[in-house]
């Protein structure tokens, strides 16, 4: 993951088509064409052996006769010429090249492999950064490039648009140019061998002539890069994504399936990962765009509360139906709104509700008032102002006092003006002033609802968790035993009782089980246990034993435990005599009247790792089809989510008929089994089923484990780098007080907005550049502990106060460059505590973390006059200088390389 010599390829100075032709028909002479109806204004050098010009402009013979190193190339090339070119681009200082040339598509994944190695071996990424191969280029509209095979070019606009799908790509564009839509960046990305999502995200997600962002998305191929690099993008601008979903497995066929790894779940995983990265997933390009102009204004929606003022009833229900459908709400207005209004329409000429229905002769001076209080009401969200045609209606007239009457206004306002003509005129008028505006009362909803939710998940990447109801202490090295024991006998599959002494290990209350293989072995577990219990079959031909009655409950004898076992053996050897039995399990029965039947499972998707799953559990699971996903790893407000997502989740909080279920402590069960498969991670998958829920806790009646040798850590199997625990430790200071460093956690915002508000005026004024700012709001302090650990990194230092509660006296953080050349550092203590060696312990300790992670060179910025902080820096061998852009201001450098171990 890099953002290294990206700016050469969408920013060039210089461009060379390699493989240019006078063939109308080659891709070298579509894109010269391109180019040069474009009007770039720097250099464009052909490469061409055979033709003198091409385009009006003269070719050279090869890379290297040409005049200048070019800063992008345009490689029109077959394939098989690929690496040469490159290998001559390189040598010559080129550092982006596209490659556009054929015969990539029709190669065997085995072809595909050597050319891609040796096309990367030869480009010494990041050297040359590479888009492609098959790939149809790029626009960047505000150059006046367009380095594409598109059939025309598009006008400069504040929306980028990253394509996966060549033909999305020229769909995309056409729709842009009908309704004269301007792109920032226009970009397919072919195949990706270099250049990815990611790598374009991390570089959109700070460019300033980008205000939003728009992906097509069939596949990714580094989870966590993508999250990453997602997750930092969407936190600066909105970032839209659509994905066919279902229809790679089902339409694409097997070869699809082979390329991006799909599997059942793969477009639910998909769904549930744009969304914990704080992505809005759209149905379809209408969608896309129509999200993108609304979250292209500077008027957020709070809520899914939707007012609406239309001069047509039916147009009205139409908006209020498709509002209602999406999972939003009608807004219900004050008394005191209603009020006003009659004082303007009169309360016998307006439907005295939601949707406010305004006359059909209403002028602009009447929809403007109505308006003016509509967006006063506190009940709603946003409002949106809807117009049909009408002879005695002046439709231009109404939405330039519509324009006008905004101008001050913060409350998102949509507009909707039904039909052709006048009513495109008033469009543009609303477009011009900036104001949301669509074609249909469907789509200016479906937008409303897209900017809710967009918002709803920007909120869940800042949301303060609770904290734990209880703290748990796993015994890891007792679960990782015996994983360790059953894939040293050759097994894939932990027994049930082994299974539920992992879950219990993990702290989630299981019923006592027994394995049997008899019997006579079965008599004497019931014995063991004590009546009732349950008697089940064990097959591995029979994964569910229900379904040839191989299950029996309340057993309270031995005698029904005997006669019981006589039974299913009996069922099992007619019904399925192909099976292999291997005995029965024996469990106490779990006496836990009017519970919820509840599954929590876990499994590893080949993209993103592994995904927990929660929903209605039991033996009708299968039927019910309730279950919601999630990627681990997990804090309470997103195991809350989780199990908000579900229908049953309506049940668990009680009924006349249905008893209610501890919350708290379902989501502690999915918090340890979040954290169960990152400490195990030969750990294949995990089905808890049915899991008891009721007043009293959680109980796990069944049990399955499947296994699989891993040898990595469990954290690097995750899309999202879990909380690193291992980075925690102890230290003493000079004063004999014991002080923990470790990393922030979302859950350290309370202590830290103390920590911040502890800070002297000086402090405040060396640490943020001469700025004293202490109006932190939650956003501002969910930036500071709620961080990418694979990106960012904050050392806190934490100790207990004198009446035992936590206190944070000091922290260092880091930021690193998505390419690890580079992290970024700021330290601040509080200054009651300077002078007992925590500044240097904590330094010490971020200087450690950087360099173990393998960043090359660790920088830093402090104020003239902060002699303190560049004596301390210059102790760990920085190297302190002025910075050349800012006499304010000093540099302190540090390469890792002389850095002792």
């Amino acid at each position: 993951m890099s953002v290294t010599n990206l700016e050469y390829l969408f920013n060039p100075k210089s461009v060379a088509v390699i493989g240019a032709t006078n063939d109308p028909q080659n891709a070298g002479n579509i894109v010269m064409r391109n180019i040069m109806a474009g009007g770039f204004k720097g250099p464009v050098m052909p490469v061409s052996d055979t033709a003198e010009a091409i385009s009006g402009v003269l070719t050279h013979a090869s890379v290297k006769n040409l005049p200048k190193t070019p800063d992008l190339a345009v490689v029109c090339s077959p394939l098989d010429e690929v690496p040469e070119i490159i290998y001559s681009l390189r040598k010559r200082g080129t550092r982006g090249a596209v490659l556009m040339g054929s015969g990539f598509a029709c190669m065997s994944p085995e072809e595909r492999m050597d050319v891609k190695s040796t096309i990367l071996k030869v480009a010494n990424t990041p050297d040359i950064r590479l888009i492609g191969p098959k790939s149809l280029g790029f626009m960047v509209p505000s150059l006046n490039l367009n380095a594409s095979l598109a059939h025309a070019n598009v006008a400069p606009g504040k929306v980028a648009f990253l394509s996966q799908s060549d033909s999305l790509f020229a769909t995309v564009l056409d729709w842009a140019l009908a309704k004269g839509v301007g792109f920032s960046h226009m970009i397919a990305l072919g195949s990706r061998i270099d250049v990815s999502f990611a790598d374009i995200l991390d570089y959109l997600g700070s460019d300033p002539l980008t205000r939003s962002i728009m992906l097509y998305v069939e596949s990714i191929k580094d989870a966590r890069e993508f999250m990453s690099a997602a997750r930092a993008a969407s936190r600066n601008k909105p970032v839209l994504v659509i994905r066919p979903g279902q229809a790679l497995d089902t339409v694409l066929g097997d070869l699809k399936l082979q390329e991006t790894g799909d599997h059942h779940l793969a477009d639910a995983v998909y769904d549930v990962a744009f969304r914990r990265a704080g992505m809005l997933r759209v149905e379809n390009i209408d969608g896309l765009f129509d999200a993108a102009q609304t979250l292209g204004t500077p008027r957020p929606v709070y809520g899914k509360k939707l007012a609406i003022l239309t001069n047509g009833t039916s147009a009205g229900i139409l908006a209020a139906d498709r509002l209602l459908t999406g999972g939003g709400e009608l807004a219900d207005l004050s008394d005191s709104t209603v009020e006003a209004i009659d004082a303007v329409l009169g309360a016998e000429n307006w439907s005295r509700s939601n949707p406010v229905d305004i006359p059909f002769n209403a002028d602009g001076k009447a929809y403007s008032d109505v308006l003016k209080l509509l967006v006063k009401d506190k009940g709603s969200n946003g409002v949106l102002v809807m117009h049909v045609p009408w002879t005695s209606q002046p439709d231009v007239e109404i939405a330039e006092a519509l324009c006008a009457a905004l101008k001050r206004v913060k409350r998102m306002v949509l507009t909707a003006w039904l039909g052709s003509g006048a009513s495109a005129r008033s469009r543009d008028i609303f477009q011009e002033s900036g104001i949301p505006t669509y074609d249909t009362p469907t789509h200016a909803v479906r937008a409303f609802l897209y900017m809710a939710e967009y918002l709803q998940n920007q909120e869940m990447l800042i949301e303060t968790p609770d904290s734990l109801p209880s703290d748990f202490f796993p015994d890891t090295s007792g679960a990782r035993d015996i994983v360790a024991k059953a894939l040293s006998d050759g097994r894939d599959e932990l027994t049930e009782p082994e299974a539920k002494d992992i879950l219990a290990a993990y702290g989630i209350p299981v019923v006592e089980t027994r394995i049997a293989v008899s019997a006579r072995d079965a008599v004497i577990a019931a014995d063991t246990l004590g009546y009732p219990v349950a008697l089940k079959l064990r097959s591995p031909q029979i994964p569910q034993p229900f379904d040839v009655g191989g299950v029996l409950l309340d057993l309270e004898t031995p005698e029904r435990v005997w006669e019981g076992a006589a039974s299913i053996l009996a069922r099992c050897t007619r019904e399925r005599p192909d099976a292999y039995i291997e005995g029965f399990t024996v469990q106490k029965m779990g006496r836990r009247p009017g519970a919820h039947e509840l599954c929590v499972s876990a499994e590893v998707d080949p993209v993103f790792g592994p995904v927990l799953s929660f929903g209605h559990g039991g033996m009708a699971k299968e039927m019910i089809q309730d279950t919601a996903l999630t990627l681990p790893p997990l804090s309470m407000s997103l195991a809350k989510e989780l199990v908000g997502r579900t229908r049953i989740s309506t049940l668990l909080k009680g009924t006349p008929s249905h008893v209610p279920a501890d919350i708290d402590d379902i989501c502690l069960t999915l918090i340890q089994i979040s954290q169960l498969i990152v400490d195990v991670p030969q750990i294949a998958s995990i089905d808890i089923n049915p899991l008891y829920a009721d007043p009293e806790g959680v109980l796990a009646l069944g049990g399955k484990i499947t296994i699989a040798p891993y040898e990595g850590e469990g954290e690097s199997r995750l899309a999202i780098r879990p909380y690193p625990r291992e980075l925690e430790e102890c230290v003493t200071l000079k004063t004999g007080r014991h002080v923990t460093l470790r990393p922030i956690r979302p859950e350290d915002e309370g202590t830290h907005r103390e920590f911040l508000a502890s800070l002297s005026d000086e402090d405040l004024r060396l640490r943020f550049f001469g700025v004293v700012q202490r109006n932190f709001d939650h956003k501002d302090i969910a930036r500071f502990t709620q961080i990418d650990y694979d990106r960012e990194m904050a050392f806190i230092a934490t100790a207990s106060d004198e009446n035992g509660n936590p206190e944070t006296l000091g922290v260092m953080r880091t930021n690193t460059r998505p390419d690890n050349t580079e992290a970024e550092f700021a330290i601040v203590v509080r200054s009651d505590q300077k002078g007992g060696g925590l500044g240097s312990m904590l330094f010490h300790k971020g200087i450690r973390y950087t360099r173990d992670r393998g960043t090359s060179k660790l920088v830093g910025q402090t104020m003239i006059e902060n002699k303190a902080m560049q004596g301390l820096s210059k102790k760990f061998g920085f190297v302190v200088s002025p910075d050349p852009h800012d006499e304010d201001l000093v540099e302190m450098v540090l390469d890792m390389e002389t850095v002792a171990e």
